[in-house]
């Protein structure tokens, strides 16, 4: 071979190299948060659907929200026995409310927030991956005191009727009754443990939350936002921790990539039986992935789900630039999730 082909196949090569996620020292993995309504039990074949869509797409990961154990049945030991009837083999252990997927073996467990009266979740599993430990956490934040709703004249507790409050101080000292921030805090005590030992981190979850990045002066009129400006506060205590949301890393304008998650429209399923707020425009971003620890960067962040939200009743199809990984069958869930991959570093 020729010294200009030697360049040449040496060039074609790292750049193979480079995206199967081995150039550099690198290692790509891929992180699915998907909040799967109750197990996918509230849509016909949504169960099935959960299953083949990740045998489909096969993240490393997939931080799940609605783990509920109906009947006693572990949720996340059936998907993995579901799993590998079809080929692919996952790892989990037995949690509740949120739980986790691996397809890398796991090497230690812990409950970092106990669920308990439906006051949300935190989980850890860690692994190892090319050597590298990566700590996986898994979240469903408490969906009472979801203040988000009031300004669409609905109450956030009680979900009857209310008044829309008037200004963002009212608006936080409802959401300061739930227990999402002292969630986070723990969340965030023992990941930086992880970090300072040279861990990656990622978080997945649904916190029930919108995001202080979506809640700004360019949109404070659109979406049914009351004209507020909010610095909601757990996606806040993140960030201040180090912590950075994956989804607006890659698409930081939330006028044109708002990356809604919430309410996704399911056909065949009544639209009343998937939103709080019927009447109003209450679409959201409130599911993501959050990454932190030296060498982690975003590759590629989607929208998970069908391109269609539901608005005052009705279904709209997203007119976005966001990214869309769409499902191919049935889609069982009123949430749409995240996609997201990484570039994992050696470690620190």
């Amino acid at each position: 071979m020729s010294k200009r082909m030697n360049i040449w196949f040496g060039g074609i090569m790292a750049a193979v190299m480079m995206l199967a996620g081995c150039g550099g020292g690198e290692t790509g993995v891929s992180v699915l948060q998907w909040n799967v309504w109750q197990e996918g039990t509230k849509v016909p074949g949504g169960y099935g659907a959960i299953v083949e869509e990740i045998a489909r797409l096969r993240p490393d990961f997939v931080t799940l929200s609605e783990v509920r154990n109906y009947g006693g049945v572990d949720f996340t030991g059936r998907l993995v026995d579901s799993l590998r009837a079809r080929g692919v083999t996952y790892y989990s252990f037995r949690s509740y409310d949120s739980g986790i997927l691996s397809r890398h073996p796991l090497v230690d467990t812990a409950t970092v927030f106990p669920e308990r009266d439906d006051h949300g979740s935190v989980y850890k599993a860690v692994v190892m991956v090319d050597g590298r430990r990566v700590a996986v956490y898994t979240a469903h934040l408490d969906w009472q005191d979801c203040c988000y709703y009031n300004t669409r004249g609905l109450d956030g507790r009680t979900w009857k009727a209310c008044d829309v409050p008037t200004d963002t101080g009212e608006l936080l000292a409802m959401s300061d009754a739930s227990l999402r921030d002292d969630a986070i805090r723990l969340f965030v005590e023992d990941a930086r443990r992880e970090t300072e030992a040279g861990a990656a981190v990622v978080l997945g979850g649904d916190f029930n939350e919108p995001s202080h990045r979506d809640w700004v002066e360019e949109n404070r009129d659109m979406y049914d936002h009351a004209g507020l400006v909010v610095e909601w506060t757990v996606t806040r205590l993140l960030e201040e921790a180090g912590f950075r949301d994956a989804y607006r890393e890659v698409w930081p304008d939330p006028l044109a990539c708002p990356g809604f998650t919430y309410p996704a429209w399911i056909d065949g399923v009544d639209p009343l039986r998937v939103t709080w707020t019927p009447r109003a425009d209450e679409r959201e971003r409130i599911d993501y992935v959050f990454v932190g620890g030296g060498g982690v960067s975003v590759a590629r962040a989607a929208v998970f789900g069908p391109k269609a939200s539901i608005v005052r009743g009705k279904r709209v199809k997203e007119s976005s630039s966001d990214e869309f990984v769409e499902p191919l069958g049935v889609w069982p869930s009123d949430h749409k999730g995240v996609w997201v991959e990484l570039r994992l570093g050696k470690n620190v």
